[in-house]
């Protein structure tokens, strides 16, 4: 299943992470463990924000995707199934 996640991190744990390069360590543990076909990054409401969009079959593996952002980051994650275009267009 093709997944959307969206990542807020807070402004003060985002600023002590890239301080001490745990931001860098769990976004590159989660890249590695989620392969996503989509990565961006941003602001929103003034925080950090990413979003990815990856292929997960087994729903248990998002408790560890979410973890490193819960733990290490404070963040408050939102992930949604999601359908490209092609994908879509076979449906209607």
């Amino acid at each position: 299943m093709r997944l959307f996640m969206e990542v807020l991190i807070p402004v003060e744990k985002g600023n002590a992470s890239v301080v001490d390069k745990s931001m860098s360590a769990a976004l590159n543990r989660f890249i590695d463990a989620a392969k996503p076909e989509a990565a961006f990054f941003h602001l929103r409401e003034g925080k950090r924000a990413a979003i990815f969009v990856f292929e997960e079959m087994k729903q248990d593996k998002l408790v560890e995707y979410n973890e490193a952002f819960f733990s290490t980051l404070n963040a408050e994650i939102w992930i949604t199934p999601t359908l490209n275009l092609a994908e879509l267009q076979k449906h209607l």
